[in-house]
């Protein structure tokens, strides 16, 4: 496998600025995917293609089976899912340092008020932390669904390419086989294991994206009641003034 140290390090900035589940689904995906098809992957998938041998002889014969087979090959397929599902989440991370250089800027040309003091634009709250919040929560949310979008997309194009279970027996009729052919995979059962392994993982990180989009969606709609319960308790302060006032004009 590749060198994944970058995307490591570009996913460890990211996890700085996310919610408590979106720093577990990092964690996931670090430690679940990259590391373990890093480590694991090469071993158990070494020999898909020397391994898989058929009851023939006829030239381009076993090229062709393996190909109707094998349209991808998993480790592909799954370097694949692991780049568009981080796709999202990089973007975030960019849209975070753009708004920080952007603050960076602006308080640099920021003209000092009469006082002396500069009025500062700031994304940070007071422990430094990015505030998630305005346009930054919308691109959030966005990450959420398109990594969401992307977590489905990748289950059902395996489960149509080639399900989720490897059988030890393939036949095979393409041309230029002679006739329909038995082809064999070597150790399908403990590919098989790896297969649902990695499903597994990718139903953990589905269901994390969608407690993250409940988590949002129930803290927004929370702190929108408590703002609702402010103005309103504003409104009979006001309320009761104005009838305070009408009295006491009253019994003058």
């Amino acid at each position: 496998m590749g060198d994944w140290s970058l995307l490591g390090k570009l996913l460890e900035s990211a996890q700085e600025h996310s919610t408590v589940v979106g720093k577990v689904w990092l964690t996931v995906l670090f430690i679940f995917r990259i590391l373990v098809l890093g480590a694991a992957a090469e071993k158990v998938w070494g020999d898909e293609q020397s391994g898989f041998t058929c009851d023939t002889k006829q030239p381009g014969c076993q090229n062709v089976c393996y190909d109707k087979t094998f349209p991808i090959s998993h480790i592909r397929f799954w370097v694949l899912q692991i780049i568009f599902i981080s796709t999202p989440t990089l973007i975030y991370l960019g849209h975070i340092l753009h708004l920080v250089r952007m603050e960076e800027k602006h308080n640099d040309k920021q003209p000092l008020l009469t006082d002396g003091k500069a009025k500062k634009v700031t994304v940070r709250d007071e422990q430094g932390r990015i505030r998630l919040q305005g346009v930054l929560l919308r691109t959030y949310v966005f990450n959420i669904i398109f990594k969401t979008l992307f977590e489905v997309g990748f289950i059902v194009a395996q489960y149509f390419l080639y399900g989720f279970e490897l059988k030890p027996l393939y036949t095979c009729s393409r041309p230029p086989c002679p006739n329909v052919v038995n082809c064999y995979i070597s150790r399908p059962t403990e590919k098989t294991i790896f297969i649902l392994f990695m499903l597994a993982v990718a139903c953990v990180s589905l269901l994390l994206n969608l407690v993250e989009m409940y988590h949002l969606g129930f803290t927004k709609c929370r702190r929108g009641l408590g703002c609702l319960n402010i103005r309103r308790y504003d409104t009979q302060i006001r309320l009761g003034k104005e009838l305070l006032v009408h009295v006491c004009l009253f019994l003058k």
